[in-house]
């Protein structure tokens, strides 16, 4: 069991030489108010004068002071730090004149032997990092002190907790020493020395209140009473010591600590316990065996060592999990680059390689937070640019006026007998011109994840998980070459480039090709038209049917002069609805015939309409006077007449069947020509393109400097892996029946 506390001794030393505290080593923090007297305590254990000592806050930084019990008869033998054995006797310094020195882990191998040169570098280090203003600072200072007169102890000395800021202090300095505290006890593997003055009220002690936040069943405190002698007249600490007051698990130990007068005569710590022996046993005779420093210094040391052989299988775990995991990270850092043409060719092919799979969706790492590569661009091609061609309405921005505007202009002078094919082509190809700028969005959303793409790549080329808690780091390969890593976005961005302009030239080329040629041939279109022309048909048989009875089914209408004339006074709603119906239906179903022979099927209601609108002349002279046309705009609220409802109804019957089917070619051509002409591309011609660009012995100093913090990190990362094999290689020297 002794050789425990030296085992973990060595390991703190081994992890202070990398500044890591990464590993919870089981230590003593002494924990109480300013001035509660915990230095004192400290200085009973060690047996000397070492600390300094003063009013006011004089701990400043937290002190980890090593108490390592040697053999006097083998003091002044030398031995090897690194010998695998050193930790059985702990002989670890050349030709040391003394029976006690001490060490300083900041000054190397210094050895002191004067205890008041100890306490001069302990003054001197902490003003060097605190300053001489009352700060405080959390770096330590590593002190270890030899002597046949000590137990085996690590203890930690914190700084007191106190209120109210003093001299030039920070406003925050409670808190600040509480963080402190906190940082140390925190550690489950801490034990606790709660240190209070016997002459304040147990109940306020701010130590046991701090203690119970990190510990609250109390497991690992164990409290300290000090000052039993300067308690008030016709009061004990029976009570408190007894564990009446506030019972603590690991037991309260009490002992009286030498008084600044003492101090000041230079009165030594071995006549201060004699004296403590004295006082217990006059003051608390049936506890005297149960307090004092000795009994404190041998129940630290037995609770200490219990606690390390409870914390030491997880120990040798821990550390063992660190050192694969930090191997994992030093190999991630990557060796120093010797053949540099090689490493450039290999990072060059392994980036292009990683880009094409990641756009194929082979990549060795797949996204699972998002879409990308592949499957985004197949999401803006089915989905974004799927879904925005079918929101385009065939219709859209054109009015009923709009297709009647155009027909009158398309017929010039002469009144039309048939809807003008010309009308039929301006309007439609306004429409198929509409569908070129969604077209062309979808070429810079994939632009855009092209780009994306690359950044992916560089910083996701060869993931690995790096720490047990599910930490996902990625080996940036190329983020260690920083100037490699924007020249490989340089060429790939100005491919990218150069290929935009060709594909928006092609999909610009897809959309004119539609307009070039209105095919009204096309089969589909053909099949719509015949369709239509039935339903016209069918139309116009339901109207005559909805004729008054009175009049003979097989005579229209008379007008003046005998003129047959339609009745468009009064239009069913009927009748709408059934052109509304047959116009669906005619979009669904297929039928034969062209559009341009669809009236020749109702010649007879073509004559009649001529006839209509010429008798309608004669009922303009009631509105008043007559109306130049030219000078008036056709007024949009006015009622149309039945020929030209139909006339419009035909158009946009027409338009809306041929746009969908320049809209289903438009949705199928456009993402072809993006594969090919830009995605398909870039993927054949990246790595000759980097290869051409990058490739040259000129260049190849400059594009493989590593980042500046690169080596660094991988000499941190060396030096962690080094200590932790060495912790595991002094743990491992440690024989099962030590732990018992």
């Amino acid at each position: 069991m002794e050789a425990l506390i030296p085992v973990i001794n060595k390991l703190q030393d081994v992890f202070n030489t990398v500044g890591a505290d990464i590993i919870q080593l089981p230590q003593i923090a002494v924990v109480g108010t300013q001035s509660s007297g915990k230095s004192s305590v400290l200085e009973s254990l060690v047996g000397r004068d070492l600390l300094p000592r003063g009013t006011g806050i004089v701990t400043r930084r937290p002190l980890i002071l090593q108490l390592v019990n040697v053999d006097p008869e083998d003091r002044r033998k030398s031995s090897e730090e690194n010998e695998p054995n050193a930790w059985k006797n702990e002989r670890l310094y050349k030709g040391v004149d003394g029976e006690e020195w001490g060490k300083f882990l900041h000054t190397k191998n210094k050895v002191y032997t004067d205890f008041d040169e100890i306490r001069q570098e302990i003054e001197n280090e902490t003003e060097r990092i605190s300053g001489n203003n009352k700060g405080i600072s959390d770096e330590p200072i590593h002190l270890k002190i030899f002597s046949p007169h000590v137990v085996n102890l690590t203890l930690v000395d914190l700084p007191g907790i106190t209120k109210v800021p003093v001299g030039d202090q920070p406003k925050d300095i409670e808190l600040q020493i509480r963080e402190l505290i906190l940082k140390y006890i925190s550690n489950p593997n801490c034990i606790i020395l709660a240190v209070t003055a016997a002459n304040t009220d147990m109940a306020t002690s701010e130590a046991l209140k701090v203690a119970r936040e990190v510990d609250t069943d109390g497991r690992r405190t164990l409290a300290v009473v000090t000052k039993l002698d300067l308690m008030d007249a016709g009061t004990d600490a029976m009570d408190v010591l007894m564990g009446r007051v506030i019972p603590v698990k690991l037991g309260l130990i009490g002992v009286v600590n030498r008084s600044q007068l003492d101090i000041n005569n230079k009165k030594c710590v071995a006549d201060s316990i004699r004296d403590e022996y004295a006082f217990l046993q006059k003051k608390y005779p049936s506890l005297a065996n149960r307090n004092g420093t000795k009994y404190l210094a041998r129940t630290l040391n037995r609770l200490l060592m219990h606690h390390i052989r409870d914390c030491l299988p997880e120990l040798k775990t821990r550390i063992n999990v660190l050192a694969a995991q930090y191997q994992s990270l030093l190999g991630s850092y990557g060796e120093p680059v010797d053949d540099k043409s090689s490493t450039l060719l290999q990072l060059i092919t392994k980036f292009a390689t990683e880009y094409c799979n990641t756009i194929e969706g082979t990549a060795k790492y797949i996204e699972t937070t998002e879409l990308c590569g592949g499957a985004r661009i197949c999401y803006i091609f089915h989905e974004t640019f799927g879904r925005t061609l079918e929101s385009v309405d065939p219709l859209g921005g054109l009015t009923t006026i709009d297709v009647l505007t155009a027909i009158r202009n398309a017929t010039g002078p002469r009144p039309a007998l048939f809807v003008p094919e010309v009308s039929f082509e301006l309007l439609v190809k306004r429409q198929v011109k509409r569908l070129e700028e969604p077209s062309l969005r979808c070429v810079e959303l994939v632009h855009e994840e092209m780009q994306r793409i690359i950044q992916h790549c560089s910083n996701y080329s060869t993931q690995r998980h790096l720490f047990s808690d599910d930490v996902f780091t990625g080996k940036r390969e190329l983020l260690r070459f920083p100037k490699l890593h924007d020249a490989i976005v340089e060429v790939v961005t100005s491919l990218l480039r150069k290929r935009l302009p060709v594909t928006n030239e092609m999909v610009h080329n897809l959309v004119a090709i539609e307009l070039a040629y209105i095919n009204t041939k096309h089969p589909d279109f053909a099949d719509a038209c015949g369709v239509m022309n039935n339903n016209i048909e069918e139309q116009r048989r339901n109207r005559m049917r909805e004729l008054p009875s009175a009049v003979p089914r097989d005579k229209s209408l008379k007008g003046p002069g005998g003129q047959s004339v339609w009745p468009t006074e009064q239009p069913s709603a009927e009748g709408d609805g059934s052109k509304m119906a047959g116009g669906a239906q005619g979009e669904q179903e297929g039928g034969t015939g062209t559009w341009r022979g669809m009236l020749k099927k109702g010649e007879e209601s073509q004559g009649e309409d001529r006839n209509k609108q010429q008798s309608s002349v004669p009922a303009s002279p009631q509105r008043g006077h007559a109306v130049n046309l030219l000078d008036v705009p056709v007024p949009v609220a006015r009622k149309l007449s039945a020929r030209e409802q139909r006339d419009c109804e035909v158009i946009e019957r027409l338009i809306k069947s041929y746009f969908l089917i320049v809209r289903k070619n438009i949705q199928d051509s456009v993402p072809k020509a993006v594969m090919h002409f830009l995605v398909n591309h870039v993927k054949d011609s990246l790595q000759s393109e980097l290869v051409g660009q990058l490739y040259k012995p000129a260049l190849l100093d400059d594009l493989l400097t590593e980042s500046e913090d690169m080596a660094q990190r991988r000499n941190e990362a060396a030096d962690m892996l080094k200590a932790l094999q060495r912790a595991s290689q002094v743990i491992a020297e440690i024989r099962e029946t030590h732990l018992w």
